[in-house]
C-alpha cells in the first residue's frame, strides 16, 4: 500500500470542493433507507457490502433499516488504489452464502458502473432468488454498461469523488461529506 506524506494529504484537502456536507449525507441515506424498506421489508435478504468503500456505506445504512437482515461482503476491485479501473479482480465471491436468497448489493459509488454491474450478474448467477442494488452517490456520465442501480443517494457531477467511503489513493474515507478532487490532483 502507498502511503502518503502529510503534505501531500492536506494538501490535496485544501484543494478539494465539497459537494455534499454531512446532513446532505445523512439525508441522503434516509432516503435510501426508506426505500429500501419499502421493497426488502418482507424478504429477510443477506446484505453484500462490496469491499472496501461499501462497507461504510452499509454499516452507515444498516442501522437505519427496519427489517430482518443478514450481512456478507463481497470484494471484486479494479482500482487496486489508484484512480482509475481496470481488469475486475475478485478477492472474494459469496456463491454459496447467497444460493436461493434475496440479496441487497451495497456500494459507494456507481462510477462506469462495471464492477456493481457484475457483482449484481455474479449474484444471478450463484442462483440468488433476487438482487436489488443501492448506491450511495451516482456519478453523471456516460457508462461502459446498461446496468442502473436500483436505490441511489445522491447524484453526483463526474469528478474524482471522496469521503463516506470512496476513497482517493486509499484515503479520505473518512471525510466528512462528499468530496471532489482538484483536477490538478487526479
Amino acid at each position: 500500500m502507498n502511503k502518503m506524506t502529510l503534505e501531500t494529504y492536506q494538501g490535496v484537502a485544501e484543494r478539494a470542493e465539497c459537494l455534499f456536507d454531512r446532513p446532505a449525507v445523512e439525508a441522503a441515506f434516509d432516503r435510501m433507507a426508506d426505500a429500501l424498506d419499502q421493497r426488502l421489508a418482507a424478504l429477510d435478504p443477506i446484505v453484500l457490502s462490496v469491499m472496501t468503500g461499501g462497507v461504510v456505506t452499509a454499516g452507515i445504512l444498516l442501522p437505519r433499516l427496519r427489517f430482518p437482515l443478514r450481512l456478507s461482503y463481497v470484494h471484486a476491485t479494479r482500482y487496486r488504489e489508484g484512480t482509475r479501473g481496470g481488469a475486475m479482480e475478485w478477492k472474494y465471491r459469496p456463491s454459496d452464502v447467497i444460493q436461493g436468497e434475496h440479496v441487497l448489493v451495497v456500494d459507494d459509488i456507481f462510477d462506469e458502473g462495471i464492477t456493481l454491474q457484475e457483482v449484481v450478474n455474479a449474484c444471478r448467477d450463484d442462483g440468488a432468488a433476487s438482487v436489488t442494488s443501492a448506491v450511495l452517490v451516482e456519478k453523471q456520465r456516460e457508462r461502459a454498461c446498461n446496468y442502473r442501480p436500483d436505490v441511489v443517494g445522491l447524484v453526483a457531477p463526474d469528478r474524482y469523488l471522496m469521503g463516506y467511503g470512496l476513497d482517493y489513493k486509499s484515503y479520505f474515507r473518512n471525510a466528512d461529506g462528499i468530496l471532489a478532487a482538484a483536477d490538478q490532483d487526479v
